[in-house]
């Protein structure tokens, strides 16, 4: 059976030992360049070294996330930060960006690559394409069902690694634009502000006025995922790598997740039903939770993915409050408590405190279990009724504390001492892939008096200290009357450890080749295209001197003439079929099935590298990512034209209600209402909320306008486009098209 990997979230130090106590095979984290969670703690380049030494001293892999879009003028830097981590001796690099992919295989051809989930592969072309671009790993998109990994499993080679277990994006990976379009922190550059986490209002639009459905809910904010009791499915469906979310946690939470996942997975190999109680459940909630889904993986459906009465830590409940007297109250306790523990009670407004004091009856207590009645003092009056949880359970970090700083973990050693008379002593050391093997310096003497006996070599043999080691198999061949000094035993065992540690940090030397790429030259152009939702759109501008007109996949088949049309895919491509010649592709698994077409500006292209790399796969026209701005794409546009000596073929989007998610939860179907809805944040803006192709989008409520069309063409853009939302009349915006 091959075996099954648990990838563990490591955000700092202390969450990298609490990993491994916990027991994952490997960890995944970043440095201070380049990921895709910059607020977590994250690593220097000393540390990292650090860490990776170490964790190899394990037998435990690190990959690190340098998956971030890059820019033109980063990317220099960010060649220098790769060369530092193979000079590290990484394992593997999680990569995003698709120009940074091909670069650096093409740099280091050996070095392993996987495609993060940011990548937002989710079918087998899109998979197919990452084996073809040097990956030996597709980090697969979150909403990916378990029939889907099945079919995927069935059609490559190549290692599957999924989410099992944290927090859940509302949109697919890589195609969430709202925290940067809102507030300049952008997902895909590791800036992420959790806008999606924020309250609004959902409300309906009829005759021009707004009607409230709900009012400052959480309508976004999805609960955190949980497969512990899918373990077995996950498996035998050839999933190779679990991945538990969680780089911006504490060590508490590290080890509780990874420990309980590394409980299934043993289960699991050893043949047994996998068994997870509801309090290893409980542990679980107690250290955080949302509120737990199994996730889109298992077919969850919009009723229950999301949490909108809270975004945080939601604890678990330990009574109600029975009575009040000022600050002090009274709680009838359904769980236990004890001093230290974090409370907090639910009511118009939440109150959080420690327990430092608190008593039953008129006696001072430490602890309190369930049925007892307690009293305490809170900074504020709480109403009677209200529900009390509990967020921090002081004996479970405890507990975890000190299994992280007294139960080290140990790397099994089977060990052969052979002595004989006449020869030196023989040491054979095997971790189950290294083998050493040592001579002593001292010849073996018949004894005079006192022989050398097996409990004597044994117990010097075993004295393996503060290392990683412990034995697990001692072999001892001692001929008769043999006698050495001890010092030999001890000089072997010391000279075992030091050539064990080297092999098993032995740094791989890594070939390094050249860059190169043949792209097409494309002739200078100034065309025009334009993306409509609608027939009325459609019909209104028919008759416009575009060069091409882009339309949804649903309005392709209620259009009849269709010289200048283009049928743009869905952002999500579950099965592929036979499709008209011209088409706008929104995916990266299209970009193989349809050779020769167009892509939108979902494949996040930032750099001359992406550009080249489509152009190379047959692509005849790029579309840049909406979070360029003008100076980035004249550097773009320079160095492509520098490097490769050709002019790319590129389209940038000048008008546009930009299109700010595409997500798999439908919440006008949670809350089943339809029409035209939206969602108000808390300064007034208006965010449309539409169905297109069975998804959910949300629009940016501000329109992009860039009006020195001119300039673009000059600069080497070969296409402007103008996109129209389900929402606009080509008639009632036209003269804000071409001022």
């Amino acid at each position: 059976m091959k075996k099954v990997e648990i990838l563990a979230p490591v955000g700092n130090m202390e969450c990298f030992y609490a990993a491994i106590e916990a027991g994952c095979d490997a960890v995944y984290l970043g440095g201070y360049l380049f990921g895709a969670r910059s607020y977590a703690g994250n690593f220097s380049n000393e540390e990292l070294e650090k860490v990776i030494a170490e964790a190899h001293l394990y037998g435990v892999k690190v990959y690190v996330t340098v998956n971030t879009l890059i820019y033109e003028e980063e990317v220099e830097m960010f060649m220098n930060y790769i060369d530092e981590l193979v000079r590290m001796n990484v394992d593997a690099l999680i990569i995003q960006d698709i120009g940074m992919l091909d670069l650096i295989h093409q740099t280091y051809p050996e070095l392993e690559l996987h495609a993060s989930t940011q990548m937002h592969i989710h079918n087998e072309k899109g998979v197919e394409i990452a084996e073809k671009l040097g990956c030996k790993r597709v980090v697969l998109a979150r909403e990916t069902d378990i029939d889907l990994i099945r079919k995927i499993r069935s059609k490559t080679s190549l290692e599957l690694e999924i989410f099992v277990h944290g927090a859940l994006c509302v949109s697919y990976s890589g195609q969430c634009l709202m925290s940067s379009l809102i507030g300049g922190r952008s997902g895909n550059r590791g800036t992420c502000a959790g806008t999606c986490r924020l309250p609004y209002t959902l409300v309906k639009k009829e005759h021009g006025q707004y009607k409230t459905i709900l009012s400052d809910s959480y309508l976004l904010s999805m609960k955190d995922l949980n497969t512990l009791e899918h373990i077995q499915e996950l498996l035998d469906a050839g999933v190779d790598s679990l991945k538990i979310e969680g780089r911006m946690k504490r060590p508490s939470y590290v080890y509780q997740v990874v420990s309980l996942y590394r409980k299934a997975v043993e289960q699991y190999e050893a043949g047994k039903t996998i068994c997870i109680t509801k309090e290893d459940q409980k542990e679980l909630q107690k250290i955080f939770h949302r509120g737990s889904t199994k996730g889109f993986l298992f077919h969850e459906d919009s009723f229950h993915i999301t949490n909108d009465y809270r975004p945080n830590h939601m604890g678990v409940e330990i009574g109600k409050v029975i009575k009040t007297d000022g600050l002090w109250t009274t709680i009838a306790l359904t769980d236990c408590i004890r001093i230290h523990d974090g409370i907090r009670i639910l009511g118009k407004k939440d109150i959080g405190t420690v327990l430092n004091v608190f008593k039953m009856g008129k006696e001072i207590v430490k602890e309190a279990k369930s049925g007892d009645v307690v009293t305490l003092k809170l900074p504020e009056q709480v109403e009677i009724g209200s529900t009390v949880v509990k967020t921090t359970d002081q004996r479970q970090l405890d507990r975890i504390t000190r299994i992280i700083e007294e139960q080290k973990r140990k790397v099994s050693l089977t060990i052969h001492v052979s002595v004989k008379v006449g020869s030196p002593i023989e040491l054979k050391a095997s971790d189950g892939i290294h083998v050493i093997q040592k001579s002593g310096n001292f010849i073996v003497v018949p004894a005079q008096n006192k022989p050398v006996t097996k409990s004597e070599i044994e117990e010097k043999m075993l004295k393996l200290g503060n290392t990683v080691y412990c034995c697990n198999k001692m072999k001892v061949d001692l001929e008769d009357g043999c006698f050495f000094p001890m010092k030999e035993i001890n000089e072997l065992r010391r000279m075992m450890i030091e050539e064990m540690n080297l092999a098993r940090t032995k740094k791989r030397e890594y070939f390094k080749n050249h860059y190169h790429r043949e792209v097409p030259n494309y002739q200078a152009r100034k065309e025009k295209r334009i993306f409509v939702t609608t027939k009325e759109q459609y019909e209104e501008l028919e008759k416009e001197l575009f060069d091409e007109i882009y339309v949804s996949s649903n309005l392709y088949e209620q259009v009849e003439e269709k010289d200048r049309v283009v049928k743009r895919l869905p952002r999500v491509m579950t099965r592929f079929l036979e499709e008209p010649e011209k088409l706008l592709i929104s995916e990266l698994g299209s970009v193989l099935m349809y050779p020769g077409q167009v892509t939108d500006y979902s494949l996040n292209v930032t750099n001359s590298y992406s550009v080249a790399l489509l152009h190379a796969l047959g692509v005849k026209r790029v579309t840049l990512s909406y979070e360029l701005n003008q100076n980035q794409i004249e550097q773009l546009l320079t160095a492509y034209q520098k490097r490769y000596h050709a002019r790319p073929n590129l389209e940038l989007i000048v008008f546009a209600k930009e299109e700010m998610m595409t997500s798999k939860f439908l919440l006008p179907k949670k809350y089943q209402v339809e029409g035209e809805l939206y969602l108000k944040d808390r300064f007034g803006n208006y965010y449309f909320v539409n169905i297109e192709d069975g998804y959910m989008v949300l629009y940016h409520d501000k329109r992009r306008i860039w009006n020195d069309y001119e300039a673009y063409y000059q600069m080497g853009i070969h296409s402007l486009r103008w996109m129209l939302c389900p929402l606009d009349s080509y008639s009632d915006i036209k003269n804000k098209l071409f001022r």
